[in-house]
């Protein structure tokens, strides 16, 4: 550590960060610090609560050119994985929190999830494409476990032989494997595991509450067994923390079974750049602006990178040499696998819950 900073144990974020939207901005001033630290209080609330909400929609379309996917479902909002570098940080300033903190300890659930998706499917006016769980914060967070909001939309994708594709980062997923071994027979699902790194203390560091690195491949192993189709992105790439690991994780996730695999570089949009910086510093000072530069040279100059087209893969000489890496680890290890469109058939015959006769 540096300057006497001590790491928030269990959480990405160290601080909350102002919000771009308050009018007011606020601050941990040292007197009241210190004044906590005499009394032995707690200076910030180190729980999660939980918020229900009740929204109209529940499908998003997505309409970014460079993100493969037509549309997407967040069950909640808000992700207890307190991934230090996460994109989604930023959408939990519209919901009126901090990008830091807030956003691992503050989590909204859509509590009426399940009927929205129910009254989209039944849509006369719907195609069916697939919707992918987990497009901005992760469908298996801690909190899923009691809740089941993921299984419920699981099994409504079901009963309406709808294609889903899910993205997680957690082990939970493996509890449904009897609702995705009935959509993998009709080719109804996909499921991308998303692994950082294959050392658990990079993990813990930059992914606190997450399934660690044993689990994570433990499940991709068992959903190839179960022949659900898996893949594993490694997302994102961190110059100077894991980009090392290229050819190692894409070897060992394809002796694990997975059939696919991708990448992106890491892009600190918004208010996320100082909250990486500030934990960065913190968790590991001796290669902090190592690392910054590093991840600036990725994208022209800057930990910022909205460009279309550029801002997931990156720019310039580190770029280049991430991507020549993973062109040889596919051909080495991912030469014979692919996997197959999801199928999006069925649904019309199923509009209503059940098969048509005629």
């Amino acid at each position: 550590m540096s300057n006497g900073d001590e790491i928030i144990k269990g959480r990405g974020a160290q601080l909350n960060v102002g919000n771009r939207f308050d009018a007011h901005s606020h601050e941990l001033r040292d007197d009241f610090l210190n004044y906590c630290a005499v009394e032995g209080e707690e200076a910030r609330a180190s729980g999660t609560t939980l918020t229900d909400t009740f929204p109209k929609t529940i499908v998003n379309k997505v309409t970014s050119p460079d993100i493969r996917m037509g549309y997407s479902l967040n069950p909640y909002q808000g992700c207890e994985h307190g991934c230090v570098y996460c994109y989604a940080r930023n959408s939990h300033e519209y919901w009126g929190y901090s990008a830091g903190l807030d956003f691992e300890q503050k989590i909204l659930v859509k509590r009426n999830a399940v009927a929205l998706l129910e009254k989209k499917l039944r849509s006369k006016s719907w195609e069916a494409e697939p919707i992918v769980l987990s497009g901005n914060t992760d469908c298996y967070q801690p909190i899923e476990k009691k809740l089941e909001i993921t299984r419920s939309l699981l099994q409504c994708f079901l009963k309406y032989k709808h294609p889903v594709g899910i993205i997680t980062k957690n082990a939970l997923v493996q509890r449904d494997m009897d609702i995705l071994k009935e959509l993998a027979a009709d080719n109804l699902v996909q499921v991308n595991i998303s692994i950082t790194s294959l050392e658990e203390t990079t993990r813990r560091l930059l992914e606190p509450r997450t399934a660690s690195v044993k689990k994570r491949l433990e499940t991709v192993r068992k959903l190839s067994e179960a022949n659900i189709p898996v893949s594993v992105m490694m997302a994102p790439i961190i110059p100077g923390i894991n980009s090392h690991e290229i050819l190692p994780l894409v070897k060992a996730i394809s002796e694990n079974g997975a059939q696919g695999v991708g990448y992106t570089m890491v892009r600190l949009n918004g208010a996320i750049g100082g909250i990486f910086t500030d934990w960065i510093k913190k968790a590991m000072p001796h290669r902090a602006e190592k690392v910054l530069h590093q991840i600036a040279e990725c994208h022209g100059g800057n930990l910022n990178d909205s460009r279309f087209g550029r801002r997931m893969k990156g720019e310039g000489n580190i770029a280049e040499q991430v991507e020549q890496q993973f062109r040889i680890a596919r051909k080495k290890y991912f030469k014979d696998k692919g996997i197959m469109p999801l199928n999006c058939e069925l649904h019309r015959e199923y509009k209503d819950g059940q098969m048509k006769l005629f």
